[in-house]
């Protein structure tokens, strides 16, 4: 079997210090150096045990997220149940999550007053939220601010989320590692939202990585809403628009159920497509390599089951194992991984529907 390139071997294995799904356990950190044998690449699946599930001291552990109207938020909230439920010593309160800054600041209050150990928060609108990440800190609350971040530091002790330039960048790194052989290749972006920060940070890691590759051209790009009908829709014009390419990116799994809708019913198989996010419909249909779709990169909702760990580990005043600092980290970017059919039995059991 032949040496994969640098970036293929990069972009598709666990190689490196990667914080990975689920990687934080209560207290143990498992940060893998990973060689090329499959054996060492399975990634740490929520399913597996916590590496410190000794009973410890009773933590309450409040828990707010907005609403779960997308797939990804739908597997926040259960990663982080079902972590909790691994821990004989946790007791967690959920809120029942909104998109209305207001009532998720009520729904964060509440939980301020109910005088929880820990907060775990995903707050709807991070700038918005800020000032309640404050109150708490300063009610002597601790807050792990997981994914979209409030506006300082001083509003959480921990930050856990997914590396949108890097997703943009992996990528454009696999795009471009399939495409490098080919003159005048083309290629388009059906991103997400584009007020979101994150939508803009996924385009400039894209753009960077395929300058790297001067025999490729990105041209097109079009803004969905990572809705599977905006995904649809958003689609369907990029393909009257551009009557050959050569790859795509969509930013979502989720808006990509309806892009790939539309690429079927356009009757189009000309050129590869990278998803991103990780769910399971991607995995599938990445495993059948029956489509378009060949890869997707990794936004791990286990990030959820990895703020409860640190959550843990911070109500029973814990450190991280595998580091030589007491304290646990201020902040932690999990790695985004490019998920093809080489890889993809070893991610199968993240993914999320």
């Amino acid at each position: 079997m032949p040496e994969p390139t640098p970036f293929t071997n990069r972009f598709t294995s666990r190689r490196g210090m990667l914080f990975g799904a689920a990687a934080v356990s209560a207290g143990t950190l498992l940060v893998g150096c990973t060689s090329n044998d499959s054996k060492d690449e399975e990634p740490a699946a929520n399913d597996q045990p916590a590496a410190d599930d000794k009973p410890g001291k009773q933590v309450t552990i409040g828990f707010a997220g907005p609403q779960a109207d997308h797939g990804w938020l739908n597997a926040i909230n259960d990663n982080a149940e079902s972590r909790a439920k691994k821990y004989s010593d946790v007791t967690l309160e959920i809120t029942e999550g909104s998109n209305d800054t207001a009532q998720q600041i009520g729904q964060i209050e509440t939980l301020i007053n109910k005088k929880v150990d820990v907060l775990v928060v995903l707050p709807a609108d991070g700038k918005a939220l800020t000032q309640v990440g404050l109150k708490a800190m300063r009610a002597g609350i601790p807050v792990i601010n997981l994914d979209r971040i409030f506006n300082t530091p001083q509003a959480y002790r921990c930050w856990v989320g997914g590396d949108n330039y890097g997703m943009g960048l992996n990528a454009g790194h696999y795009i471009g590692e399939k495409l490098k052989g080919k003159s005048d290749a083309r290629v388009i972006e059906l991103a997400g939202l584009d007020n979101l920060e994150l939508t803009k940070q996924r385009t400039q890691g894209f753009d960077d990585a395929l300058k790297n590759y001067p025999n490729i051209k990105k041209v097109a790009r079009q803004a969905a809403e990572f809705t599977v009908e905006s995904g649809q829709a958003k689609m369907a014009q990029l393909l009257q628009a551009q009557s050959k390419f050569d790859a795509l990116w969509n930013h979502d799994d989720d808006q990509g159920v309806g892009a790939l809708r539309a690429i079927e019913q356009a009757g189009r198989d000309d050129f590869l497509m990278v998803g991103g996010a990780g769910a399971l419909a991607a995995f599938q249909a990445i495993k059948q390599d029956k489509g378009v779709l060949k890869a997707t990169v990794l936004y791990p909702p286990t990030m959820a089951a990895s703020a409860i760990d640190l959550a843990r580990a911070l109500g029973q005043g814990k450190g991280v194992g595998g580091l030589a600092e007491y304290e646990i980290p201020a902040s932690i970017t999990l790695y985004s991984a490019v998920v093809d059919k080489t890889n993809v039995d070893q991610y199968m059991s993240t993914g999320f529907k």
